[in-house]
């Protein structure tokens, strides 16, 4: 083969190449896109009150179907978006069970692990955040709610955290176990939600800090898991 020919040949490729890795940066920001913008519409309107058409409109995109084109249904999305926020508060979790005694039989500690994470994700994204938010809308709803229930079972950390803080619970009967594990889960979803729309509309907060809201609510899940139960 000529070297000339050579030449030519492989600056193609070499283009070919660039091209390649231009458009996956691109499909990349855009993915990004998307993920922000139902998020944050998911949050103030509600999953089911969105389409997937006005969340392209909202990003910016010419190409109304860019929300399927990328992820799929809207169930598919919903998913995207939790697990992007759980893979990276699964890194604060890692880093909060390396500072717990893992035989701790001290509730504190694990309601710590469990709580300070999220809201210490929130506050490192500024204000305004959606997650907390659109954490509350997709707990509301049957369907979608398996979904952050497979990706909180799917969590390593997690699991090592519910099961430190039920070595160390008192015993309760079965109904009254499930009952405050359901009031715990409220408060912190809706807690977090609430505070999040707050600072959202520049409203007042019972705490300053993000920090500060996670201790209020770790002392309100001590008193409510360590509280007596009442004869019927």
């Amino acid at each position: 083969m000529h070297p000339r020919t050579t030449q030519v040949r492989e600056r193609d490729e070499v283009v070919t190449m660039a091209g390649g890795a231009v458009r996956a940066e691109r499909a990349t920001a855009t993915r990004e896109l998307i993920l922000l913008t139902a998020e944050r519409l998911f949050a103030e309107h509600g999953v089911y009150a969105v389409s997937n058409r006005q969340i392209s409109e909202a990003a910016g995109q010419g190409n109304n179907a860019a929300v399927n084109y990328h992820f799929g249904t809207k169930v598919d999305l919903v998913r995207a978006i939790a697990r992007k926020h759980g893979d990276q508060t699964e890194e604060l979790r890692l880093r909060m069970l390396a500072e717990v005694d893992s035989g701790s039989r001290n509730v504190r500690d694990w309601l710590a692990c469990l709580v300070r994470p999220p809201f210490e994700h929130l506050e490192a994204r500024g204000n305004p955040t959606w997650f907390a938010r659109f954490s509350a809308q997709v707990m509301t709803d049957p369907v979608l709610r398996d979904i952050m229930v497979e990706e909180a079972r799917n969590s390593p950390t997690l699991q090592r955290i519910l099961a430190g803080l039920k070595r160390c619970l008192p015993e309760l009967p079965a109904e009254v176990r499930a009952e405050r594990d359901d009031m715990a889960r409220q408060l912190m979803v809706h807690m977090g939600a609430e505070r999040e729309r707050a600072l959202a509309e520049g409203g007042p907060t019972p705490r300053a800090t993000w920090q500060d809201a996670a201790n209020g609510l770790i002392d309100a899940l001590v008193g409510l898991w360590t509280a007596p139960v009442t004869s019927a």
